[in-house]
């Protein structure tokens, strides 16, 4: 059943996640709730260890919660097999991460395609092309990830994000492997396709000032919410 417009994008109830370590259980994720609207622009904030990375995988399907609810988009994460994980992926979701996860072997404009014509769309390679002019990389298309800047790199890695117009993007520390100046560029790339897209955005970071230029921010301690506040954007 797909939600009202009305209803949250995301809902999560008393998620929990336990890994099994080599001295037993650890505790990654206590008891976490949380709504996400459509579009909002959200942070999640919080030092490394915080759990901040592991409440974005649980939330976006990539790790199974131990316990909890999660629903996304109208699906509800919690009931679903793997591949129905990755069904309900599939145009819902688009994730960008810190390491770029291009495929070395194809150019930018493939990087960009091919997932979308793995997931039976028919015209592609266009709208991969206009995604990739989109953000500034039409001269690009031809150039393999080799060739490009990590800056380049990682509009590839958001082009290939929002170009099947998911329902919500999650970043995970996208500026981690870039200079500060090409990470506040592309900082402001996720905003511009977030508002051409209509789309909620998820940010996970442990930088204050990347985290005010979300109009929500979420601060994680522990495993735990600690706060959870409105912030106009900067």
């Amino acid at each position: 059943m797909v939600s009202d417009i009305s209803d949250p994008v995301i809902r999560a109830t008393n998620v929990s996640l336990t890994l099994t370590g080599t001295a037993g259980p650890v505790h990654i994720l206590k008891g976490v709730s949380l709504e996400l609207n459509r579009g909002e622009s959200v942070a999640i904030l919080g030092p490394s260890g915080s759990g901040k990375s592991s409440l974005m995988a649980v939330l976006s399907g990539l790790e199974r919660a131990t316990a909890g609810d999660i629903h996304v988009a109208g699906a509800d994460f919690g009931t679903l097999s793997e591949d129905g994980l990755a069904t309900a992926r599939r145009g819902r979701i688009g994730i960008v991460l810190q390491a770029f996860h291009l495929l070395p072997t194809m150019t930018a404009l493939e990087n960009v395609a091919v997932p979308l014509e793995l997931a039976g769309v028919g015209d592609a390679f266009e709208r991969a092309e206009a995604q990739l002019r989109t953000v500034g990389l039409g001269h690009r298309l031809s150039h393999y990830p080799a060739q490009l800047s990590g800056g380049e790199q990682q509009r590839v890695a958001i082009a290939r994000a929002t170009a099947p117009g998911p329902a919500i993007v999650f970043a995970d520390e996208p500026t981690g492997n870039l200079d500060a100046a090409t990470g506040q560029d592309i900082i402001s790339l996720l905003f511009e396709r977030q508002d051409a897209g209509d789309t909620t955005l998820l940010l996970v970071t442990h930088d204050p000032e990347v985290a005010a230029r979300c109009g929500r921010v979420v601060e994680m301690r522990d495993g735990q919410i600690v706060s959870d506040r409105a912030h106009g954007p900067a």
